[in-house]
């Protein structure tokens, strides 16, 4: 990887696209936002009774994408196709070639979602109701991580390729790892935003909290009383500056800089305050090379609930300080509903367009200012205005909050330097799995060769029991699913083991990336079932908040005091796999000192009904495959952060790279090519050779059509003679995405027990064909010696 002390890459957006309730076209949409048109209107495709509301930003517009991902038109599923229809626009707009232009293996995907193909999932249930067995296929489309795949195969995109999954903060989070990843030299380029369509559980659980305005929300209002919700996608195309030059693409604005934290304070409602939003805008300013005054545009989160509009507005406040009063913060969601998941690149796309055309987005429903709020809100329609620089807000259930800035091509501020090289350690694990709580419990059971699991009706599980106190009192825990639980315990032991606990002033700067591939469907099944069998008045609004997959994080950041950077990435069974590569890049530019990096998943039975109806898992192959619970924190940290207090070192993260086999939802290479370059690429990145590698800790799980193609990749890159093997998944069961953090956890107990002292690579791969590698050494190696 290109180190961001010699450099830091200048980021270009290429190209937008997107579809809303303005249209199926980018232009579309910003030609009804800048007209102060407003979309929200009654709900015509899901029956609206027993609702706080009629009325949301419904997509109207025939939605035909060209890449055909489903077995038939009655199995597909709307936020997928949404998402491909916008991304269809923005490649093309791109006018760039994939494999001519530039190779494919430099184009990579982020992709972010709220309740990605939730709507699959409540069709499914249904059925299931119903006495009928659902098409498979459904089950597949629910995972965030099936967007990305999509996405990946459909343009024949092989870089890195994750998803997020940080609620309505989503895709704003997206653009700043996208960000990240070009600037690491990782990609050239890459395809970046969000999507969300409606679902009857959205709908419940936002009327279940009272959220819902009965006509178009009216943010900033003084009479304002909810939110509109919408659905739909945007879709950037992010190039290095480089890269744009090079190939004559298009440049519409530049992306310089966000802002990331933590609220850890309630799972739905933000600080009063705005003091977790004001770190954000503040971060975003200082890594964009931004003064306050550089800043006359905000396009606002602006839900229009009285909690958000009134603590956004002091947050911007809080972070601008006398230049707020001169500052228009305006809402999109005005005009089209909040699109959660996609609504940070629909808004984003608004504001960069606003740039392009120097027009300040309005707020269209704004009647009487409210007081509390106070600032420009661009009532009715756009307005003409000069400004070369503006930020987009998005605030998240579970605290999470994102700001990103932009500027004209050649405008003011300029991407902040990356904080001086440091080596990125390992400082401390917390440990829960079927084997006990504890790294002891693990090792021992790995080392006697003994592998927990049971048959349960045609699925080998390997269910977790753990102190459940760790996770809180029973007051604190009633609010928490299993996989919150989970997390917690083990974030707490992992502070713990790396000394790092009590100490609040240190906890307020850590931040937390967290991995999961299941996340939160104990808690939807639990929300959602009621939901379709008696009607809307049966939803529980003590659930819903935890149907976000991030909501494991905020517990933690709730619990702990964590107020640093958080973000949930969601790629599937290499879900924690692409949590540690997101937190090593924020370490590694010094935009953390300290993350702590839990991989959690637990079950639910419509989790492993669904597993049980994939072919896959039901062969004679799926015989020999044991699903397992786990919960398993890492604290990551920059080595200087950790030799200021004196903490152990248990590891170097030497380098990662993420590569994809672009070839669908469930679908791998079974040449092993995509893991092959995954691994050579971070043997780069840490400056190895393969000769340098001791063990490789193997992604193979017992699914002999997954593992065969590693194995032969395996072999390609290393000696099998030589360098030693390990695959623990095969005994101690698939902990879905915590794979990569059991490997971790195993190699450092394998150097403890006298194995040699030298580097080893882990693989952990999503069953859709995205492939992480990472490498780790156990000698305290300084950035020099590790040659970085």
């Amino acid at each position: 990887m290109t180190d961001a002390a010699d450099r830091t890459i200048g980021v270009v957006i290429a190209s937008v696209g997107a579809i809303t309730p303005h249209g199926a076209s980018a232009e579309a949409l910003w030609e009804g936002v800048r007209a102060g048109q407003v979309a929200v209107a009654p709900v015509r495709r899901l029956p609206m009774d027993q609702y706080q509301t009629s009325v949301g930003g419904e997509v109207t517009e025939a939605c035909k994408p060209a890449y055909d991902y489903a077995p038939g038109p009655d199995t597909r599923d709307l936020s997928l196709d949404y998402a491909l229809t916008a991304a269809e626009e923005a490649m093309a707009a791109s006018r760039l070639r994939v494999g001519v232009d530039l190779p494919a293996e430099r184009w990579g995907v982020a992709y972010a979602t709220c309740h990605a193909g939730w709507r699959s999932a409540e069709l499914a249930l249904r059925e299931v109701q119903e006495g009928g067995a659902p098409d498979w296929h459904r089950y597949t489309y629910v995972p965030p991580q099936a967007g990305a795949e999509v996405l990946s195969a459909a343009f024949g995109l092989k870089g890195p390729v994750l998803s997020v999954n940080t609620a309505c903060a989503s895709s704003a989070h997206a653009l700043a790892h996208a960000l990240e990843v070009i600037r690491s030299g990782a990609a050239d380029a890459m395809l970046v935003g969000g999507s969300d369509a409606f679902t009857q559980s959205a709908f419940a659980g936002f009327s279940s909290l009272w959220s819902l305005s009965p006509q178009a929300a009216a943010p900033y209002s003084k009479d304002r009383c909810g939110l509109s919700l919408g659905e739909g996608s945007g879709m950037l195309v992010l190039l290095s500056r480089e890269t744009a030059e090079r190939t004559g693409a298009p440049v519409i604005a530049e992306l310089l800089g966000y802002g990331l934290s933590a609220d850890g304070y309630h799972p739905t409602a933000p600080l009063p305050g705005g003091e977790g939003a004001a770190k954000a805008i503040g971060a975003a300013l200082s890594t964009s090379g931004l003064a306050p005054d550089d800043i006359r545009y905000v396009n606002g989160h602006g839900t229009g609930t009285p909690k958000n509009d009134s603590a956004e507005s002091n947050a911007v406040r809080a972070a601008l300080g006398a230049a707020a009063e001169k500052t228009a913060l305006s809402s999109t969601k005005s005009m089209i509903g909040h699109l959660l998941g996609a609504a940070g690149a629909v808004e984003g796309i608004v504001t960069v367009l606003a740039l392009r055309d120097q027009v300040a987005p309005p707020t269209a429903t704004c009647v009487g200012l409210d007081p509390q709020c106070g600032l420009d809100p661009v009532a009715g329609k756009g307005r003409p205005m000069v400004f070369d620089s503006a930020l987009s807000n998005n605030f998240g259930f579970a605290g999470a909050n994102a700001t990103l800035a932009f500027t004209r091509p050649g405008g003011p501020g300029a991407p902040a330097p990356a904080g001086a090289p440091d080596d990125i350690v390992l400082t401390g694990f917390g440990v829960i799995t079927s084997a006990g709580e504890g790294a002891e419990a693990l090792w021992e059971a790995y080392a006697a060769g003994r592998g927990p699991g049971v048959e349960e009706d045609g699925l080998r599980l390997a269910r977790v029991e753990f102190d459940r106190s760790a996770a809180g009192s029973a007051r604190e825990r009633r609010r928490m699913d299993k996989v919150s639980q989970l997390a917690v315990a083990a974030c707490r032991a992992a502070l713990s083991h790396a000394g790092a606990d009590g100490d609040e002033p240190a906890l307020a700067a850590t931040g937390v990336v967290l991995g999961t591939g299941v996340g939160p469907m104990e808690s939807a099944e639990r929300f959602t079932v009621p939901v379709l069998t008696e009607g809307a008045r049966a939803a529980n609004p003590a659930v819903f908040p935890n149907t976000v997959f991030n909501g494991a994080a905020g517990h933690v950041a709730m619990a702990l005091g964590t107020k640093g950077p958080t973000s949930t990435l969601t790629s599937g069974h290499a879900a924690g796999a692409a949590a540690l590569g997101v937190a090593y890049e924020l370490l590694r530019t010094g935009r953390a000192e300290r993350l702590l990096v839990p991989a959690v998943e637990a079950f639910s039975p419509a989790t492993l009904d669904a597993y049980r109806s994939i072919p896959l898992f039901g062969s004679a192959a799926g015989r020999r495959y044991t699903l397992a619970e786990a919960g398993i924190a890492l604290v990551l940290e920059r080595r200087s952060s950790a030799e200021r207090r004196g903490a152990p070192v248990h590891a170097v993260v030497l380098g990662h790279a993420t590569a994809s086999d672009a070839c669908g939802i469930g679908r791998w290479d079974p040449s092993g090519d995509g893991v092959e370059r995954a691994m050579r690429e971070a043997l780069r990145g840490a400056g190895l050779t393969p000769q340098d590698i001791e063990a490789v800790w193997a992604n193979a799980a017992g699914l002999a059509a997954a593992d065969r193609p590693e194995l032969a990749a395996v072999g390609r890159v290393f000696d099998l003679d030589r360098v030693r093997l390990e695959t623990p998944k095969r005994l101690l069961g698939e902990p879905i995405g915590a794979g990569a953090h059991l490997s971790a956890v195993l190699a450092v107990g394998a150097w403890r027990a006298g194995a040699t002292a030298r580097p080893v690579l882990v693989n952990s791969s999503s069953l859709g064909g995205t492939h992480t590698s990472l490498v780790l050494s156990p000698a305290p190696l300084t950035g020099t010696e590790s040659g970085r």
